[in-house]
Order: structure tokens, then C-alpha cells, then sequence
């Protein structure tokens, strides 16, 4: 612990790194997953088979092969990524391309009926996107979100194959500086105190979305019950 004590400023420095690397790829996956979700859905098949495309390319990609890829890659198109900027593009694609299908098999998941009623209504696309078939796949979709987000946090730690000096590059640096000064490896504690800060993360996330998910059920189920009340009175 002495040695973890004395090399906090640079652990410090590390997961910060991993946290704004984390933060910047959860909300780009999202934004990608929902514009790639619906455009899956889409009555363009010109949208579909995009979409479709951009899913089976990456999904069908191991992550650090996508990654690697993303950074030796882009010079070649001239485009001089910095390994953060390339760790963001390549775990996004990625988180990316997983969510699209979450979205999609989310909506999918809604009764067709519900569409129908909807449009007999009069409701433009839009208003039944947004007010009907939305709130009815958010509380579906949450876990499998959890879940991913859950890999993308621990997939920061592949940001250290391409220079990304985020948490578990600094734990490495720690380790071969320590062993080259003493002659001693302190790869076991080092890597078990990552290990564990890793899983307080995630274990976090899974708390923070179950009381989420949990509060909106019971959001949902208030409104259910708001809506049958409204019903029995007009029905007297």
C-alpha cells in the first residue's frame, strides 16, 4: 500500500484520464447508437442498409483490432489522430454499432398496433417516435445499455496499446519503474488494486442504473394507473 501511497499523484492523473475518456465515449456510443438505431428502422431502405452496414462492420470487429485499426489507419486516409482522439473513435464505433442493436431490437419489441392506433390519430412521425414508442423502449433497453457501458469503461484499458496514458497504462508504468529501481515486481498488487478500482466503477454504474430503472417503472406504473383512473370516470 506504501507503494500505491506514494505513486498516488500519477494513479490520480491516470484515472482521470480514464474517466474523461469514459464519459466521451459512453456519450458519443450513445448518440451513434440512436441515430443508427433508428435509422435501422427506417421506411428508407437506403437508411437500412447504412446502417445495417455500419453495424456489421464494427459489431463483427473484435474491439482492440478496431482500435488498432482506428489509429494505424487514419494516417493513411490523412487524418494524424492522438491516441485519445483515436481510442474515442474506435471505442465509440464500436460501443457504437452494439447499441444500434439494442435500439433497434428495443423498438422492434413494441407492438405494431401501437404504431396503428397512433396514426389513426392523426400523430405526425415524429410525436409518435418522441411520446409512444420512446417511453416504452427506454425502460426495456436500460439493462442491455448497462451492460455495454459496463464493457466500454473496462475497454478504456485497451486505450494503452496505442500511447493513451489513462489508468492502467499508468499502473504499468508504476510497475516497470518500481521493478527496474528494487528488482522486485509489484505487478500482483499493483494489478489487483486496478482491478479493484475497475470493478468499484462498474459496480457503481449498475447501482446508479438500477435505482434509475427502478424509478422509472414506477413512473410508468403511476401513469398506468392515472390513466386506467381517468378511464373508470369517464366511463360513469
Amino acid at each position: 500500500m506504501d507503494l500505491i501511497a506514494a505513486n498516488a499523484p500519477l494513479f490520480l492523473r491516470g484515472l482521470a484520464a480514464t474517466f474523461v475518456l469514459a464519459v466521451v465515449t459512453l456519450v458519443a456510443s450513445t448518440v451513434l447508437s440512436v441515430i443508427f438505431g433508428l435509422m435501422s428502422i427506417s421506411r428508407w431502405g437506403l437508411l437500412r442498409l447504412i446502417a445495417r452496414a455500419f453495424v456489421e462492420v464494427f459489431r463483427g470487429t473484435p474491439l482492440v483490432v478496431n482500435l488498432l485499426f482506428v489509429y494505424f489507419g487514419a494516417p493513411l486516409v490523412g487524418l494524424s489522430l492522438e491516441p485519445f482522439a483515436a481510442a474515442v473513435v474506435g471505442l465509440s464505433s464500436w460501443g457504437g454499432a452494439n447499441g444500434a442493436e439494442i435500439v433497434r431490437g428495443g423498438f422492434n419489441a413494441v407492438p405494431r398496433h401501437q404504431t396503428e392506433s397512433a396514426i389513426a390519430l392523426g400523430l405526425a412521425g415524429w410525436q409518435i417516435l418522441v411520446l409512444v414508442l420512446a417511453p416504452q423502449v427506454l425502460l426495456p433497453i436500460i439493462p442491455a445499455f448497462t451492460g455495454l457501458f459496463s464493457v466500454l469503461i473496462q475497454a478504456t484499458s485497451l486505450a494503452s496499446l496505442i500511447g493513451t496514458l489513462e489508468f492502467l497504462r499508468t499502473a504499468q508504468i508504476v510497475v516497470e519503474r518500481t521493478t527496474l529501481m528494487t528488482g522486485d515486481s509489484p505487478a500482483f498488487l499493483i494489478y489487483a488494486f486496478v482491478l479493484a478500482v475497475y470493478f468499484v466503477i462498474c459496480a457503481a454504474l449498475a447501482a446508479l442504473t438500477r435505482r434509475l430503472e427502478v424509478r422509472l417503472a414506477n413512473r410508468t406504473e403511476r401513469g398506468s394507473t392515472v390513466r386506467l383512473a381517468q378511464q373508470a370516470a369517464e366511463s360513469i
